[in-house]
């Protein structure tokens, strides 16, 4: 079973997660872009069950984006942690730039192209779409 350290950038959220990281992907959608302040954010899905908050769980806020969908980050530095959505409880979104351990998981695709910073050149040989990739 894999593991992986993750820390904001302050230091003040510390987690860890057990197993594996699925459907990684580069999202260039706008909302990503604009909490990522980048080009686009890469994002995969963990399991909820394998989350623990081993420092900070006082730090960490959340913003609801969408009803039933929020994103949760540190109140000290802003860092983008993970985030949660009600209708499926099970999952969770992670940021991967929050992890310092090496990942054996890649990206599979980029999402939401049409959305893309101008100034992003996509030089990475992915499939590309312009929504979801296909069966999410």
């Amino acid at each position: 079973m894999n593991s992986y350290i993750a820390n904001c950038l302050c230091g003040a959220v510390a987690l860890e997660i057990q197993g594996g990281i699925e459907a990684i992907i580069h999202c260039h959608c706008s909302k990503c872009r604009k909490s990522s302040g980048t080009a686009f954010a890469t994002n995969g899905f963990i399991r909820s069950s394998g989350l623990r908050i081993s420092r900070g769980e006082e730090s960490i806020r959340s913003y609801e984006t969408a009803p039933g969908r929020s994103k949760h980050f540190c109140a000290t530095c802003a860092s983008p942690l993970f985030s949660s959505n009600a209708a499926d409880p099970e999952r969770l979104g992670l940021r991967l730039g929050i992890l310092d351990s090496t990942i054996v998981e890649r990206p599979m695709s980029h999402n939401f192209v049409s959305s893309k910073a101008s100034w992003e050149e996509m030089d990475v040989d992915l499939p590309r779409y312009d929504g979801h990739e296909p069966g999410r």
